[in-house]
């Protein structure tokens, strides 16, 4: 049996330490032994069995590369981060100026130069504030708008108007009505499923009105005999209007021509527009709010904010996104068939070169993420064998496809080129035995 110092000493097992640290790897190792000494494994594979589950035990999340054809994929934690972003979350992890202001050595507003980026990005803002999601960024509005006792708090009754069609629910169960109800305000519905009109509003507002809110559905759209009242006729019935636009586009995108944009909704009279900040823009989960300067300040000081701030990582990952270069999320969404075919294809001569048969389609790949509910984008896949969706699901780098009629899809959109190469070799590890199940 291998000494357990002798494995350790290992190059492949010692620099495995610095992730998973002394205690877990010796536990890989005993694992291994462990398995030798009751005659499942010969002493001899012990390295090798120990080496096998470093992925297993690795810490954290594992990278998985997306084929699905789902740009913003919920699943698959939305948007990927830009290389730009990556390297600035990497500098802020040790310490830094978040809060203080090198030159004069005093404290400094938290994370100014985001904000700054942020301000920016949309000039139609008065002002900018980040939370750490968009639920968090509408729960924070409707708190603070809603409450009128002292110190702000929660629970205070004034009402939310808000259009009956605009009640939505999202993935796993969230429902916008719940939330809203969570802060203490009470809802004021309008209109009905399919129609609401400037009338609707105007008959429910009162003393007790704090704000009309408008809600973008995102994920579903309603056709027929239906009306919904726009931001800039909502803006002349004399309270505030708080817009939530749900996917982060802070400007028109002739790519998205009906996806709301916050320079839009504030320029059509919006109060305060909400948005994510891990969808269309492609950065951090954020949530932002942007509009009116004495407002956005007021939000920013009220104590739920602390309890809702933003760490040092996603601040900087925020930056970075606004900041730099083209984002993941923009390359991915204007992928051109063409190119995609044309990589495709190339994917399945290698493996044909390598005896095995596969398949290029057309296919449709989509923007995810609860945005763009309509839009499609012409894209290729190339085809597998459904069996070949758990091994690869499982394999290292674990790729995730889509399965369509009894076959697996592998759309190459949101896969970035370099991993081509991975994709081809991780098809052709996959046990002729499983291919055959």
């Amino acid at each position: 049996m291998p000494r357990t110092d002798t494995l350790l000493a290992d190059p492949r097992l010692a620099a495995a330490e610095a992730t998973l640290g002394r205690a877990r790897l010796k536990a890989v190792v005993g694992n291994a032994q462990d398995r030798a000494r009751r005659g499942e494994i010969p002493p001899e594979d012990v390295l090798a069995v120990a080496l096998a589950g470093l992925s297993d035990t690795a810490a954290g999340l594992r990278p998985v590369l997306n084929a699905t054809g789902v740009v913003l994929h919920t699943n698959l934690g939305r948007a990927p981060l830009s290389g730009a972003a990556v390297s600035a979350v990497v500098a802020a992890a040790g310490h830094t100026d978040v809060e203080l202001d090198l030159r004069t050595g005093r404290r400094a507003r938290r994370g100014r130069t985001a904000m700054a980026a942020l301000a920016e990005a949309v000039p139609a803002a008065g002002a900018v504030h980040v939370v750490n999601n968009g639920a968090a960024a509408l729960a924070l509005a409707a708190t603070a708008i809603t409450s009128v006792g002292a110190g702000g708090g929660a629970g205070t009754g004034r009402e939310i108007v808000v259009s009956r069609g605009e009640l939505v629910e999202i993935g796993d169960g969230f429902r916008l009505p719940d939330l809203l109800a969570s802060t203490g305000a009470r809802l004021r519905e309008v209109g009905t499923t399919n129609r609401s009109t400037l009338a609707d509003y105007a008959a429910a507002i009162g003393p007790e009105t704090a704000f009309v809110l408008k809600v973008h559905p995102s994920n579903f759209v309603v056709r027929g005999f239906t009306a919904a009242v726009p931001v800039e006729e909502l803006a002349t019935l004399g309270v505030p209007v708080v817009v939530d636009i749900g996917s982060g586009l802070l400007a028109p995108d002739p790519l998205l021509p009906d996806e709301p944009d916050a320079a839009s909704a504030l320029r059509a009279g919006a109060t305060l527009v909400t948005a994510s900040g891990d969808k269309l823009l492609g950065g951090p989960q954020a949530g932002l709010l942007l509009g009116d300067a004495d407002l956005v300040e007021r939000l920013r000081r009220h104590p739920l904010a602390r309890a809702l701030r933003v760490d040092k990582l996603t601040l900087a990952a925020l930056e970075a996104t606004l900041s730099g270069p083209e984002t993941p999320t923009w390359r991915a969404l204007r992928a051109t068939p063409g190119a995609l075919r044309i990589r495709t294809e190339r994917l399945r001569d290698h493996l044909a070169a390598a005896g095995l048969k596969t398949e290029v389609l057309a296919a449709d790949a989509v923007v995810g993420g609860g945005g763009a509910p309509e839009v499609t984008l012409e894209s290729w896949a190339l085809a597998l064998g459904e069996e070949y969706a758990e091994p690869l699901r499982l394999g290292d780098p674990p790729i995730l496809g889509r399965l369509e009629r009894g076959r697996l899809l592998l759309d190459l959109r949101c896969v970035p080129t370099e991993h081509d190469e991975a994709v081809r070799a991780a098809i052709l590890r996959v046990p002729r035995s499983w291919r055959e199940d």
